[in-house]
């Protein structure tokens, strides 16, 4: 007998005693693992059918291709919340920023007010003080007493002086009438302001006066400079100063004089404005530049004012006056070389070699100055004048960055 007739008939037997004792389910093909070992178990069975139920999670859990057109919307939209996320922050930042500037315009606006306040108050308490002396040396050299000052009447009249000075009321009167203001406007915008809309024997120029002053307000109704002066500001249409020295009104007409040093004085402020409110919106403020611009434009704020003063008493030198109506002319008409040889020949002077050349020895030397006395420059001449001018220059300096010329030859190095 063979090896396959002996193999069938074990098969055989092991079928008869097991469908006796247990009964088993049909197999099915895919369970079946035909081989020739005579030593195969059910154990190999079952290895078999997890093996198969692996791999059809594995066929089932494959990765699942996607379209380019798919691909390329998933980019668009991921591209377009990026640049929405960006630009609300953008917003933001912007949002903050102008707050942030509107914050610093506004203080500066109440430090202004409050230096312009605090002037008056320690212009009003020396004036008194100037006063009292006056009387006291008076009274100890037994001669009469002086008549009451303008505010002096005032307070006893109950009427509050206007803070500024009896010849700028005078001159200004026709500026006063030709921008006059209905009573009933004019009483509501004090009572806007938290001023009393109506004070015991005070006439309508008086009131006008107050509101403006009160508004911070000049005459034509333009806001003050960050230069606190009693003469009243002009439109910016009139600050035109004269173009040659020739024009400049002489000191005997006190009015045209006036005017001018109005207009003087108008210009610097206006300059002096712009470059504040530059600083303001530059974001610098923390560096080492925006600290030095900053403290380049306070000093030559502070160093301006001897020259306000000067141009209040209109008791300003002829060939000063004449340079600096030059220079601020030649800047107006944005010509700013012809500004800046302004500033030269008023602050060095125009000669050609103030010393000499020739005459190098001490006893020579103050012989041959005195050649150029008409020529040197009056920089020399005291601290303070030095100081100003410098702040002339750097006034030039802004404004040529403000209001560029059309020329470009005319700006300067």
């Amino acid at each position: 007998m063979d090896f396959a007739a002996l193999m069938s008939k074990e098969i055989a037997k092991a079928k008869g005693t097991t469908s006796n004792t247990t009964t088993s389910s049909k197999p099915t093909p895919s369970t079946i693992t035909t081989t020739k070992d005579t030593n195969t178990k059910p154990d190999s069975i079952a290895v078999g059918v997890g093996a198969g139920g692996e791999g059809a999670a594995a066929a089932t859990a494959a990765p699942k291709f996607i379209s380019r057109r798919e691909a390329e919307a998933q980019r668009q939209a991921a591209y377009l919340a990026e640049q929405k996320r960006l630009e609300e922050e953008r917003a933001a930042k912007a949002a903050l920023k102008r707050k942030r500037e509107e914050d610093a315009i506004q203080e500066a606006k109440a430090r202004e007010e409050k230096k312009r306040r605090l002037a008056e108050e320690s212009r009003a308490r020396r004036l008194a003080k100037e006063a009292e002396e006056e009387r006291a040396r008076r009274k100890r050299l037994g001669l009469p007493e002086l008549p009451p000052t303008p505010s002096e009447s005032a307070d006893k009249q109950g009427t509050p002086a206007s803070g500024i000075d009896d010849f700028d009321l005078d001159d200004d009167d026709d500026d006063d009438k030709a921008h006059d203001l209905p009573d009933d406007e004019l009483t509501s915008k004090l009572r806007a302001l938290g001023e009393p809309a109506f004070l015991f024997g005070e006439s309508h120029l008086s009131r006008l006066r107050r509101y403006r002053k009160a508004a911070g307000l000049g005459a034509l109704g333009l806001p003050m400079g960050p230069i606190t002066t009693s003469l009243l500001p002009v439109a910016e249409k009139d600050m035109k100063v004269p173009a040659s020295s020739a024009e400049i009104p002489p000191a005997t007409d006190r009015k045209a004089r006036r005017y001018l040093f109005r207009q003087l004085a108008s210009y610097f402020n206006m300059v002096l404005r712009e470059w504040e409110l530059a600083l303001v919106k530059e974001d610098n403020a923390d560096t080492f530049a925006g600290q030095a611009a900053r403290n380049a434009m306070v000093q030559s704020k502070e160093t301006m004012r001897p020259l306000f003063r000067k141009f209040e008493k209109g008791d300003l030198e002829k060939d000063i006056l004449e340079a600096i109506v030059e220079i601020v002319r030649a800047a107006q008409e944005r010509r700013y070389v012809d500004a800046n040889d302004g500033y030269l020949r008023l602050s060095i002077g125009k000669a050609a070699w103030p010393i000499g050349v020739t005459m190098v020895g001490i006893h020579e030397r103050s012989a041959r100055e005195k050649l150029h006395d008409g020529e040197r420059g009056h920089i020399m001449g005291g601290e303070v004048t030095r100081k100003y001018l410098q702040s002339i220059k750097r006034c030039l300096t802004f404004a040529q960055v403000r209001w560029p010329p059309e020329d470009i030859r005319q700006l300067m190095g």
